[in-house]
């Protein structure tokens, strides 16, 4: 029996830049342990099932279900089948909250749990292959209106049955009412933090840019993600610094300094908390795997 490869991140790139959006039509490796980026994850389950450890519970995906989760909290794919093939992509929080989604969905979701709907259609397997392919293309447009689909497909969920695992929901049906609507002003404090994470800033700053009262900034980001501004900024320069460390010639104090910490005490101590080991370990563990299968590492091909 063949041993199964490991997904490496160094060699297949997965963790970019926290404020890009990520597209992938893919057979996936395993991981040998959880990683972490600060974007929402979509999934959508071609062919096969995957089996993945979050954080505080476990979850199947099988072949027709979609799936959204919270990439900042540690999560693994520690199973599947051999015939696995799945798409989707990694979805920027100042995207995520121009969805048009019930108000506890986006909260649920931003403090750990995992939307999964089997309300999928034909149309969905071409669709997916469609977006990875337009958003590989070099084409702007073609990129802007994968995208933008993307998104329009995310919205639907609202509309047909879903489950928000774990919790004491079993199915939650799409009900008439009004939208509740993300507030404008997260999208706004979380354009100001992807364009600034790497500078010295704080919630006054934040709440300047976004024309509120510092507290009031605090409390409603607070409310809608389940996280601190501050935990928001740290998650953004930590995915930014894993992209950095990926790169052959990283040094772990100027990797800290481009990221936007002020030492490297403050980066280590903030790197373990998320990674459960030091930067220069993390370096080091990447530097050590053994290389993988390169066909399937990049693999990214949409089904024909």
């Amino acid at each position: 029996m063949t041993e199964r490869a490991y997904y490496e991140p160094g060699t297949n790139g997965v963790e970019r830049l926290p404020t890009e959006m990520n597209m992938f039509h893919t057979s996936p490796l395993l991981m040998r342990s959880a990683h972490w980026h600060a974007q929402v994850e979509v999934n959508y389950i071609v062919r096969g099932w995957a089996h993945y450890r979050m954080s505080g519970h476990q979850v199947r995906f099988n072949a027709g279900d979609m799936a959204l989760f919270w990439g900042g909290l540690p999560h693994c794919l520690d199973d599947a089948s051999d015939d696995l093939i799945y798409a989707g992509g990694h979805l920027p929080l100042v995207h995520f909250f121009r969805l048009r989604l019930p108000q506890n969905v986006q909260s649920r979701l931003m403090q750990g749990a995992t939307l999964i709907t089997q309300a999928t259609d034909a149309a969905d397997p071409y669709n997916f292959a469609r977006w990875n392919d337009y958003a590989r293309s070099g084409d702007p447009m073609k990129a802007g209106m994968a995208v933008d689909e993307l998104l329009l497909r995310i919205e639907r969920v609202r509309f047909e049955p879903y489950a928000l695992l774990p919790g004491p929901e079993a199915v939650v049906k799409a009900v008439d009412g009004l939208d509740h609507h993300s507030s404008p002003i997260v999208v706004r404090i979380c354009d100001f933090i992807a364009d600034n994470f790497r500078e010295e800033i704080d919630s006054t700053d934040i709440a300047l840019a976004a024309d509120i009262h510092p507290k009031y900034a605090m409390n409603v980001f607070k409310k809608s993600t389940g996280m601190t501004l501050n935990d928001y900024v740290n998650l953004m320069r930590l995915s930014y610094a894993q992209a950095l460390l990926m790169q052959d010639d990283a040094n772990v104090l100027q990797v800290a300094m481009d990221s936007g910490f002020g030492s490297l005490s403050a980066f280590n101590k903030s790197f373990r908390k998320i990674a459960g080991m030091s930067p220069s370990d993390f370096r080091r563990d990447l530097r050590c795997r053994p290389s993988v299968p390169m066909a399937r590492a990049l693999s990214s091909a949409p089904m024909n």
